[in-house]
């Protein structure tokens, strides 16, 4: 009997298209998708910890662990846009927390000097590795990956391998303090409205332009359903003991970030350099100086890090940021951030940096093995780029 070809045609074109639906789904609903993804994680281990995990307590902690790689992943979101990629970053997180503690414990300097002396480190550090990376035409892979081993040698050097504590209790606050009730209840309503108000601005855009503009119970939606989020959040933690001062660092660094990224020259020329380096070269922009200001944003990151590292830990350790450079990574590709350049967003890195440290989380309570801990991150690493690698060829 001979088979029909054309239905066996039209079925491969059926499957071929629900397919290509799935990957535009995906594609359009990127966040989407990765929120429901760190739902599953919160779901799965909040079931093997027998609701331990689902805690006021631990939900507040895992927030102020996220935070460090957090602010790491707001930094690396644009050094990874631009193109370029920055190894030393755990490492100099390090040396920049040690030398805060060393300021702090040792020195005894205040607290108003220490932060501003180790930011202002920060951003050297990261202008000189721009500035090999840029005009000395050295790759950024490997100036990064010598920072990684000399940064650590020069903490390990500074501290004479020991740990430099106790840090003062202002210096604390920084990284174990909460925020009042009422401030937490006072920025969840600031946020709300916000978020309200940029939608409304972006729907007046788009009828000014002509574009489509989506149907208002869409927006409507949109807006409930994060307005729910951000109160649901705020509630859990006042639960506990209110909003974490790192958590409050890292939404004020998302939206500066978020608001450089879309709304600047600046953000937009990011994007042109990572897309097409000679193209944007060649419209008149000086591209070595895009890259010297983003590798020095970087450092300016690892400095807010390593002192709220610090903070947390009240001390300074010669081993802290040890492989914080693959979780900076990590959660910028699991956020969607493409390792060719050129897309990428910082609210993506984020849910990519929580990603990360609710597996880190879980995977402790349940007492699994080290082993397995770097196996399941480098496993779920891969995965991120080889989606980001197949949704790019068959837009092709």
């Amino acid at each position: 009997m001979t088979p029909d070809l054309s239905s066996t045609r039209l079925r491969g074109d059926t499957a071929q298209g629900g397919a290509d639906r799935v990957r535009q789904w995906f594609a359009r609903y990127k966040i989407l998708a990765l929120l429901l993804a760190v739902a599953l994680i919160w779901l799965f281990f909040t079931v093997l910890t027998h609701g331990a995990f689902a805690t006021p307590r631990n939900l507040s902690n895992l927030l102020r662990q996220m935070a460090i790689s957090g602010t790491l992943a707001c930094g690396m979101v644009f050094v990874i846009i631009a193109g370029e990629i920055d190894l030393s970053v755990g490492s100099l997180l390090g040396l920049l927390g040690g030398i805060a503690a060393i300021l702090d414990a040792n020195r005894h300097w205040p607290i108003e000097a220490t932060i501003p002396a180790v930011l202002a480190l920060g951003v050297l550090a990261g202008v000189f590795n721009g500035w090999l990376s840029t005009y000395r035409r050295v790759p950024s892979f490997i100036v990064g990956l010598g920072g990684m081993l000399a940064y650590r040698g020069v903490l390990l050097g500074i501290t004479g391998g020991a740990t430099i504590a106790p840090v003062s209790d202002r210096f604390v606050f920084l990284g174990q303090g909460y925020l009042p009730r009422l401030v937490g209840d006072a920025l969840a309503l600031l946020l709300f409205g916000v978020l309200a108000f940029v939608t409304a601005r972006q729907r007046g855009n788009r009828r000014r332009y002509d574009l489509p503009v989506p149907p208002l119970w869409q927006d409507g939606v949109k807006i409930v359903g994060a307005g729910a989020i951000i109160f649901a959040f705020v509630a859990t933690l006042d639960s506990y003991g209110g909003l974490p001062v790192p958590v409050l660092l890292v939404l004020l660094l998302l939206g500066v970030f978020t608001w450089v990224a879309t709304q600047t020259v600046f953000g937009r020329r990011i994007y042109s350099v990572g897309s097409n380096l000679e193209a944007t070269r060649l419209s008149g922009v000086d591209t070595n100086r895009v890259k010297l200001a983003i590798f020095a944003l970087m450092g300016l990151m690892c400095a807010f890090a390593g002192i709220v590292n610090t903070a947390r830990l009240a001390a300074g350790s010669p081993s802290a940021g040890t492989m914080g450079e693959l979780d900076a990574i990590a959660a910028c590709f699991i956020g969607g951030t493409s390792m060719r350049g050129g897309s990428g967003t910082v609210y993506g890195a984020l849910i990519g940096a929580l990603v990360m440290a609710s597996l880190d989380n879980g995977m402790s309570m349940l007492d699994v093995d080290a082993y397995w801990q770097m196996i399941a991150k480098g496993a779920i690493l891969v995965l991120a780029v080889w989606i980001d690698v197949v949704s790019r060829t068959n837009r092709r």
